[in-house]
């Protein structure tokens, strides 16, 4: 129970409370917590009542208390708890509390680096298939490890941030030579984003039973993608201009904290990956690879067009950390790690364009009648995202949106 007016089913209940950073009126940046539908100043709470915490707080990034490590986000969350559930707190907390409407919400952390992994089976499967019909879908390490690639962490923005058009070379199996444009084939892959907290030293690799305590949260992540460009350019290292151009992310920060009734065990991993990637037995049964069970959908122009389920990803967040840093690759507070397209078995659960209409050879339907294979000018595209929360409540992720503006036209030619 709290002293607000929240209904019990409020997807941000006292049962979520996610963070994000926020300005009101004034170029003033800052850590909040949103509860219902207002936004609780930190630093201003935190001041209030004579806390040193305040510092980190009173910052334009949540970095500095992500640096703080987990007994400072658990009892963070402690107190959080406490004064907006105890009467005796509401006179000092009520007066930093600020409408939702009334702020600006703005990247919640200076991305230190971004790394994005494919650790989908249904989507590698899907994506083996349409481009290696003759082969097998999945390529032979894929069930040995998670495979990922170091993309561009300056191009990483807050939800709402509008995405131009990216430009590039591209190639068509029969066109004799390359040409230079405005990428034809703009998609999107729905994902979840986990932010990262606690610097390691060089060399020292983080273990499975650990990695959890550097998963601060999670955020909707769209990795915005030019798959004309990414098909003649990603052989023989991988993506690179066909993605660096734009990853956007929702502006709340979910604990994983919030998520632990969401704590769900993987589908099953098989062959056994080997040792430092398995999963050992917890007492809510998930075990220390865990999967989540979050709700997705895929809203283009208006039109839900897709709900995936993230608890159909193979590989868990804590062998991503695991696989990461195993050769001694350190973590910095910020960095932000990526699922990797979420899809299901079903078309109507798969998490990007390039799926929903197998390479555009099935256009979408949406509700205005229009037709789509890849995105147009002036297309929108909204993720959002629910997760069951203790004791039969909804937590809410928010959402993540974008509009594609026009390419740039001031190139040479």
């Amino acid at each position: 129970m709290t002293w607000l007016d929240l209904p019990a089913d409020h997807p941000f209940g006292v049962h979520n409370l996610p963070y994000g950073v926020f300005s009101a009126g004034d170029d003033e940046r800052r850590v909040g917590v949103r509860v219902g539908e207002h936004v609780l100043d930190l630093a201003a709470a935190a001041e209030h009542a004579g806390m040193e915490s305040a510092v980190v707080w009173r910052t334009p990034s949540l970095n500095a208390f992500l640096e703080q490590g987990r007994e400072a986000w658990t009892a963070a969350r402690e107190w959080l708890t406490e004064v907006l559930t105890n009467e005796a707190h509401r006179d000092a907390i009520e007066p930093h509390l600020l409408p939702v409407a009334d702020v600006a919400m703005h990247l919640p952390v200076e991305v230190a680096d971004y790394v994005d992994f494919y650790a989908s089976e249904h989507h590698a499967t899907n994506i083996g298939r349409m481009f290696r019909p003759d082969s097998e879908p999945l390529t032979p390490n894929w069930k040995h490890l998670p495979i990922g690639y170091h993309g561009r962490s300056g191009t990483v923005v807050v939800s709402g941030t509008d995405v131009v058009r990216p430009s590039g070379q591209r190639k068509a199996p029969a066109d004799p030579a390359p040409s230079f444009g405005p990428s034809v084939r703009l998609d999107i892959e729905a994902e979840l984003g986990f932010v990262v907290g606690g610097s390691t030293r060089l060399g020292e690799p983080v273990p499975m039973a650990e990695a959890a305590d550097h998963v601060f949260g999670v955020v909707l992540l769209n990795d915005w993608s030019a798959r004309d460009l990414q098909a003649w350019e990603y052989v023989p290292l991988g993506p690179f201009l066909g993605k660096s151009f734009a990853t956007s992310v929702s502006p709340w920060v979910v604990t994983l904290d919030a998520l632990s009734a969401a704590r769900v065990p993987l589908p099953g991993q098989d062959p056994e990956p080997l040792p430092y990637l398995r999963s050992e037995a917890t007492e809510d049964g998930a075990g220390t690879a865990f999967g989540l069970d979050l709700h997705l959908e895929v809203d283009w122009n208006g039109t839900v067009v897709s709900r995936p389920e993230f608890r159909d990803m193979y590989w868990s967040s804590a062998q991503m950390v695991a696989h990461m840093t195993v050769n001694g690759a350190s973590l910095r507070s910020g960095d932000l790690f990526a699922s990797g397209t979420i899809s299901g078995p079903e078309r109507g659960t798969r998490g990007s364009f390039l799926e929903l209409t197998w390479s555009g050879q099935e256009p979408v339907t949406l509700d205005d009648g229009s037709t789509r294979t890849f995105l147009e000018d002036g297309d929108s595209v909204t993720l959002r995202a629910t997760a069951p929360g203790p004791g039969g409540t909804v937590v809410g992720l928010g959402e993540v949106t974008g509009t594609i503006l026009p390419a740039r036209t001031d190139f040479p030619a």
